[in-house]
């Protein structure tokens, strides 16, 4: 078992700290409206949630269901992108936020872009478009995203669509998501082709955070709301942090040193 000080890989391009879905719980999440929140917050990198519209559209929304974020019911999955562009995403979150769209993720795309943001691009597929969606994911970054920018980190819980991602542009860097610990996770992630593995805060210990460094694999956790949990994984190591409190953490905080 290799040693819990061993280094974390070099050649990383991404800032520590992630503002989940824009901006957390302080803003509607994935619009446009939580993404420049988020920057006020002093944060440069973002995690969103893409998906496939019924006609082949992606955009940006968590659930397969509309009922939550939107003004509207019902699976998603049948819902055309010119249906979608006119659903309120906003006032579920307050009135000052009554009126705003979903974005696609192409509109994000070109606002990181022109920011110079990173962005973590969760590949969310409607079940039953895992494939599909992770190929579209892909390509789009392959058409929109420009070379002198770190490349958007693009991550799953469902391997099908990283795997439809990797065979589209194995080059493009990819993370693989756990919500529980599985002991193939790790040879699951290099079979992937990824670059990182995302895991639901609590898995990390000092062990499985060495095994992922030895093999190359940067460790990140999700989704960490607690200042004395975020202090925890950053004196073991871990390489970033996906948060809603972007009014807690100051993204120009480093991370301290790795044990060597």
């Amino acid at each position: 078992m290799p040693s819990a000080t061993t280094a974390a890989p070099s050649a990383w391009p991404y800032p520590f700290w992630i503002a989940h879905r824009g901006a957390g719980l302080l803003a509607p999440e994935n619009t446009l409206a939580a993404f420049r929140h988020g920057a006020s917050y002093g944060y440069r990198m973002f995690e969103c949630d893409a998906k496939l519209s019924a006609d082949g559209v992606l955009y940006l929304m968590h659930d397969a269901q509309l009922d939550r974020t939107t003004n509207a019911q019902g699976d998603a999955v049948h819902w055309s992108w010119a249906q979608l562009a006119q659903l309120d995403a906003g006032s579920w979150h307050g009135r000052r936020w009554a009126g705003e769209p979903l974005p696609t993720l192409a509109a994000l795309m070109r606002w990181c872009i022109a920011n110079h943001f990173a962005l973590n691009i969760e590949i969310k597929p409607i079940p039953g478009t895992e494939e599909a969606t992770g190929a579209a994911v892909a390509r789009l970054v392959q058409t929109l995203w420009p070379a002198d920018l770190p490349p958007p980190l693009l991550s799953s819980f469902q391997p099908a669509a990283l795997r439809a991602a990797q065979q589209v542009n194995a080059q493009q860097m990819r993370a693989l998501l756990l919500a529980q610990w599985q002991e193939e996770a790790l040879s699951a992630a290099q079979a992937l082709g990824c670059a990182a593995l995302v895991c639901q805060h609590t898995l990390w210990d000092r062990q499985r955070l060495a095994s992922a460094h030895c093999l190359g694999l940067r460790a990140l956790s999700y989704t960490v709301n607690d200042v004395a949990q975020a202090q925890a994984l950053q004196a073991m190591g871990t390489d970033g942090i996906i948060t809603d409190r972007v009014d807690a953490f100051s993204p120009a905080a480093q991370p301290p040193a790795p044990a060597r």
